[in-house]
């Protein structure tokens, strides 16, 4: 089955300061989110996984290295979300973005190793998503811990999906540690 593409949303956020501070270097975040009709049926189903190993990987491949690219520098951390329109299951975005052939195409892009932390959730056009982001390689690494609100104004409509990655250049702006031995906690 195809893909149904209604846009592609490109963003990049570049901060310079932080809690009245100015930092060493812009902490960059980019997020690439694809809105697509939602392709599975209306009514409940039981099999949704052969479908989204398919649609997975296509839509991995389209939005992984191109927020990477996007970033512009070295990957750190890295996240994925997926925003259901009110006409679709919650379930019909998590069998989207959970199976490895979707996060792959991003985690050989970004050089990754660690599974992607997610959100799911169904909202109305408009709604925000907190798309978790942690570092690419240690996902106990502390200062990589970090949360970037997203949204389309339009997105999703009822019978649509939002899929975002995103990916930050850094931990997040002015972290403060715990001492070494619980750092990683």
């Amino acid at each position: 089955m195809p893909i149904t593409i209604r846009k592609i949303v490109r963003h990049v956020e570049e901060g310079h300061r932080e809690n009245g501070r100015d930092l060493e270097r812009p902490h960059r975040v980019a997020v690439v989110a694809l809105v697509i009709e939602n392709p599975y049926p209306s009514e409940y189903v039981d099999d949704l996984v052969s479908m989204a190993d398919e649609l997975g990987h296509e839509l991995g491949s389209l939005a992984g290295p191109a927020v990477v690219e996007l970033l512009g520098t070295e990957v750190e951390a890295f996240g994925k979300g997926v925003l259901v329109g009110t006409g679709g299951e919650v379930e019909h975005g998590s069998a989207l973005i959970h199976n490895l052939s979707f996060g792959d195409p991003f985690r050989e892009a970004a050089g990754g190793t660690e599974l992607l932390p997610s959100a799911e959730k169904r909202g109305l056009p408009g709604a925000a998503i907190d798309i978790p982001l942690k570092h690419k390689l240690n996902a106990r690494t502390r200062s990589h811990h970090q949360t970037f609100t997203f949204q389309v104004a339009d997105a999703p409509r009822e019978r649509e999906i939002m899929v975002a990655l995103a990916a930050a250049d850094a931990g997040r702006p002015l972290a403060r540690l715990a001492p070494l031995a619980a750092a990683t906690v």
